[in-house]
């Protein structure tokens, strides 16, 4: 059986654990960003817990959730933990059971904390792991929209967590807009860096940061962390390439 050590990360060791943040550089200018995002976020009950091997360094997986009422996604789910993100890496340590760990851990937060149990969102065009990770640790698919679905673990017999209505939100927005939350740190590196892209292309786009997670449940899609909009369209609702913005923007007629 594989040697590991699950630790918890709080305002106090954060700074010794930088893998935190998604295995960004510590140099690069998203990732104070995600530090005082989580500072903020652990009064509210966010939790992430690092995987680690023994004998190595760097963590092989993370998993980050908070309760359900603080959830970062276009969902209601009060009552329930709802994960954020959970990730290993599958280059060195795929079908160790890694995932189901760290499940585990977080499973056994919602059976301490009362909870009526725990929810997801995963989704395909996204790099956390799929919902294959969930349906085989108990998880029950409870709603689909778009390329997303909501899993759900109960613990209780209680209301189910479900996508709110998204649509209206979408069809607020006018012109083009990039709405998008530094939740995923690799999303807020991304719009930092197109920003001036599209600056010096002459396009015009309204960057709005989703700053609370009331605000990230209103958002114009299921994801909620990235938001691509024109004229009441989505046009992204997940973290893509600079490449794949140019052609969409091609698409949308708004760059040659």
């Amino acid at each position: 059986m594989v040697k590991c050590n699950v630790i918890t990360v709080d305002a106090l060791n954060l700074s010794g654990h930088p893998q935190a943040i998604c295995f960004i550089n510590p140099k690069h200018p998203s990732y104070p960003l995600k530090v005082e995002w989580l500072k903020r976020r652990f009064s509210e009950g966010l939790v992430i817990k690092l995987l680690y091997l023994e004998g190595e360094k760097r963590p092989a997986g993370f998993i980050e959730y908070v309760p359900g009422d603080q959830c970062w996604r276009a969902v209601t789910a009060p009552g329930y933990l709802f994960i954020h993100c959970v990730w290993v890496n599958a280059v060195k340590h795929k079908n160790k059971g890694l995932g189901s760990m760290l499940l585990e851990a977080c499973m056994a937060d919602a059976v301490a904390g009362n909870y009526n149990g725990v929810a997801v969102v995963t989704s395909s065009g996204s790099f956390m792991a799929d919902k294959s990770l969930f349906l085989k640790n108990g998880f029950k698919e409870v709603a689909t929209d778009l390329t997303h679905d909501l899993l759900v673990k109960q613990l209780k017999n209680a209301p189910l967590p479900f996508f709110n209505n998204w649509r209206t939100a979408l069809k607020e927005f006018r012109g083009l807009h990039m709405i998008y939350s530094p939740q995923c740190p690799w999303v807020a590196r991304f719009v930092s860096e197109v920003r001036e892209s599209l600056a010096k292309l002459g396009v015009a786009v309204t960057v709005t940061e989703l700053k609370t997670p009331q605000q990230a449940r209103m958002a114009p899609s299921p994801y909620a962390v990235f938001n691509l909009v024109r004229d009441g369209r989505l046009l992204a609702d997940h973290y893509i390439s600079e490449t794949r913005l140019m052609n969409i923007l091609r698409k949308e007629k708004l760059v040659i």
